[in-house]
């Protein structure tokens, strides 16, 4: 099974597993019990959900502390240093030349999806590991199949903590918290972190530190764990994340659109006033029981997550001819039950189900003006069109494989897994998986994997706005037809392999994805909310090559991902559309938006006594913006180079103080996320320019 491991000395992944710090925990015999039934329950919880065969990226602890930043590192920035991640706009990520379509799990229980948008939900303050896993997938992973980031989190068997003050350059100060503890048969864990900044979302115009652009960031993460006994416990995992942004400012700019309101036509664009609210909760309750030959797991999930836009109304009918206020929220509650039962040596079965309903609610109320057929606006006086709505959706999935071991050195893992989405539409699909893995010899690992995959639109963003309310107003859209967004459907091939040789492993994969279908996001006005479509057709396909080294005080890696993603005929959600742009795609294969052909990223960790050197690269060929046809031409290359020095002063009481320091993009580089051209893309969003931060922790 390929598995590479990201930027990981073996001293620090010793620590990672508990070396040090748990063998001071374990010195009383009856901890040392418990920790023992501990470590056997999660490697059992590990085996419920194997990734046999897909493609495998593990980025643990010790990873995340020698990157530059270390835990106040966002959890999208963590993920970029894998293969194949592209960054774009607001934080979010491609996967293999997907938009978006990407599962987080908690230990292996998947936390559904919510409405935000700007704001990271998960810190990377909660992991012990994380890991991506892609391609060709197993049975058990459906509906979000680009890439499904797990994460393995912290728990109270490490009795301590940590305290932090992080800040720096654009207003950027974080204290953070961190504790876990046990007693008896339980144990628990605390993560709390609060941001405040002056760069909350990307700059529109490339500087430094954006005009409106402040942000607060509060997260807090929890997780109970209880023995019952040698082969059960239950758990609770709780976290909460509470965001509030302003929408930044380009200065210099004036309205074009010829519209007065209220007998004014004149604003400064540095003057608007908008600001975007986004809140996310969520829990998850677990019971597992681990026997000989059975192990099985039953889980409870909710999230609930909310979103509030302010407009500033003037300003916005000025230069947008539309202003809109709205109040989204989102409750989704499911369960996910899952065993593995070893039949024979030969054959290792597995079954699940996983269930979820989504409630959504909408409340908008909408400004504009009113127009004539010709387009001339006949009142300056603001009309306000209210839209008030509810949506349930429910989906349901079954899955069942085996693992089945054709020899001493080769595995075919086969399996149906079945999905049926009841939304704005109801669909489903029955999709079979096979994985065949060989491994020849010992650190060399070969594997060949296809997969059927059945994508439903993101529920919680599909919107029910009725377009022919905003005819003969500002607001018009540039057509009328609105079919809803459909399930995309995949032939997923995958092929690769994975070489270790002493301290370097090396990896290559190449992958092909055939998509009828094919979704993709645009942001199409404000508030900022991303709207699903789908592509009648399309595909996306590519090759990887990963490399790390650990040895001694130095651990390194290097990824390169080449991709293409296309698509042709625009089929639902039409009316956000130039009809010209319609006409040229229905006939033409023209390149995703978020395709970038060459993904890359870097890095390295020096350890000398009690003093780390740390950096880390990221690089991008350029996302697509339009040029003589839609998406037709891309973005400037970038290079980010970002690095990092650690000093440990030890002999304190309680644990050692770490004093740090981090430069982020060294060489100040100007660079373009989005240029606000391209189908579906929004306003234009650039880099991070140079940030200087330090931080000051002591653990305890």
């Amino acid at each position: 099974m390929p598995r590479t491991v990201l930027f990981s000395s073996a001293a620090a992944l010793a620590i990672a597993a508990g070396g040090t710090a748990r063998a001071e925990a374990v010195a009383a015999p009856q901890v040392s019990e418990i920790v023992v039934t501990a470590q056997r329950l999660d490697a059992a919880r590990s085996a419920v959900e194997p990734s046999l065969g897909a493609t495998s990226y593990s980025m643990p602890q010790a990873f995340i502390a020698n990157l530059p930043g270390r835990a106040n590192t966002q959890l999208n920035q963590v993920v970029l240093q894998a293969p194949g991640v592209a960054q774009d706009s607001f934080g979010q990520l491609h996967v293999r030349g997907d938009h978006a379509n990407i599962q987080y799990r908690l230990n292996n229980v998947i936390l559904p999806e919510g409405l935000a948008v700007f704001g990271q939900t998960l810190s990377p303050r909660l992991a012990d590991n994380i890991q991506l896993i892609t391609g060709a997938l197993p049975a058990q992973y459906g509906l979000r199949t680009a890439g499904i980031i797990n994460i393995t989190t912290k728990s109270g068997f490490r009795t301590g903590g940590e305290a932090e003050v992080y800040g720096g350059s654009h207003g950027v100060v974080t204290p953070s918290l961190e504790y876990g503890g046990s007693w008896g048969r339980s144990s628990g864990f605390f993560s709390g972190s609060y941001t405040t900044t002056d760069l909350g979302i990307e700059s529109p115009d490339g500087r430094s530190t954006p005009l409106h652009d402040h942000s607060n960031q509060l997260q807090g993460f929890g997780y109970f764990d209880h023995i019952i006994d040698d082969a059960s416990r239950v758990s609770l995992i709780a976290g909460t994340s509470q965001q509030t942004f302003e929408i930044p400012n380009v200065a210099g700019q004036s309205p074009d659109l010829g519209l007065t309101v209220d007998g004014q036509s004149a604003f400064a664009s540095a003057a608007l006033d908008q600001k975007q609210r986004e809140g996310t909760s969520f829990a998850i309750a677990t019971y597992q029981h681990s026997g000989e030959r059975f192990t099985g797991q039953a889980s409870a999930f909710s999230r609930y997550s909310t979103l509030r836009y302010t407009p500033d109304a003037v300003g916005e009918l000025l230069f947008n001819g539309v202003a809109q206020a709205a109040r989204k929220t989102d409750l989704a509650l499911g369960v996910q039950l899952e065993g593995v039962y070893t039949l024979s040596a030969a054959h290792t079965l597995r079954a699940g189900l996983v269930a979820q309903r989504d409630r959504t609610t909408s409340r908008t109320s909408t400004q504009v003006l009113p127009v004539d057929a010709t387009g001339a606006q006949t009142s300056d006086r603001p009309l306000t069109l209210l839209d008030h709505s509810r949506d349930t959706g429910s989906t349901i999935s079954v899955f069942a494989q085996d693992e089945w071991k054709l020899g001493e050195t080769v595995t075919l893992n086969y399996g149906l897994r079945f999905d049926q989405a009841n939304a704005f539409r109801d669909e489903h699909q029955l999709s079979p998986r096979a994985n065949l893995v060989w491994t020849p010899a010992e650190g060399t690992s070969v594997h060949l994997g296809y997969a059927r995959y059945f994508t439903p639109p993101p529920f919680e963003l599909v919107a029910s706005a009725t377009v022919a309310r905003l005819v003969g107003t500002s607001a018009q859209a540039p057509g009328t037809a609105n079919d809803l967004p459909l399930a995309e459907r995949d032939n997923y091939y995958d092929a690769g392999f994975e070489q270790r040789l002493g301290a370097l492993t090396f990896g290559v994969d190449a992958y092909y994805k055939q998509a009828r279908n094919l979704l993709d996001e645009g942001q199409f006005g404000a508030p900022i909310i991303l709207t699903p479509f789908n592509y009648r057709s399309g595909y996306a396909k590519g090759v990887e090559f990963s490399a790390n080294y650990a040895a001694g005080p130095l651990s390194a890696y290097a990824n390169l991902a080449i991709a293409r993603a296309k698509g042709r005929d625009i089929i639902t959600s039409q009316f956000n559309f130039d009809p010209a742009d319609l006409a040229y795609i229905q006939g033409h294969d023209i390149f995703l938006d978020h395709d970038q052909t060459y993904t890359a990223s870097a890095g390295a960790s020096w350890r000398l006594g009690d003093t780390r050197v740390t950096g880390d690269v990221i690089y991008g060929s350029g996302l697509r913006r339009d040029g003589a046809v839609p998406n037709g031409d891309k973005l400037p290359a970038y290079l980010q180079v970002n690095l990092g020095l650690a000093q440990e002063i030890g002999g304190l009481p309680g644990g050692p103080l770490t004093v740090r320091a981090d430069v982020i993009n060294l060489f100040d580089r100007r660079y373009a996320i989005r240029d606000g051209s391209g189908v579906g893309v929004g306003a234009p969003q650039f880099g991070p320019r140079r940030g200087v931060f330090a931080g000051v922790s002591k653990t305890f």
